[in-house]
């Protein structure tokens, strides 16, 4: 059965840090792009950051660039998100999602398998 499955979540003060995990079972990441993407209540999901099949090449939403950064152990079959400088915008449940090829784009209907999503809440 292919899974992904989501980790690190929580809450954070604004100002904090978070890395988040994506953990993939049933198959390996090897020929799949990543992308993590959040949605906050009352709001459409949307595109946080993808990175490519071999970890060369990486997008990011505006919103987020400068303060996250998305990495890949293949070996380990995970995919990573560390999140830095945490906003109370950033607050949303962050999937995990998985789409076969070598590149990726930030578009939610590309992707083939998600996970079932992590908390994250910024707050003081």
């Amino acid at each position: 059965q292919l899974q992904l499955v989501e980790s690190g979540g929580g809450l954070v003060q604004p100002g904090g840090s978070l890395r988040l995990s994506c953990a993939a079972s049933g198959f390996t990441l090897d020929y799949y792009a990543i992308g993590w993407f959040r949605q906050a209540p009352g709001k459409e999901r949307e595109g946080v950051s993808c990175i490519s099949r071999r970890g060369g090449s990486a997008n990011y939403a505006d919103s987020v660039k400068g303060r996250f950064t998305i990495s890949r152990d293949n070996a380990k079959n995970t995919v990573y998100l560390q999140m830095n400088s945490l906003k109370p915008e950033d607050t949303a449940i962050y999937y995990c999602a998985a789409v076969r090829g070598l590149k990726c784009i930030l578009v939610v209907t590309t992707y083939d398998y998600w996970g079932q999503g992590t908390q994250v809440t910024v707050s003081s």
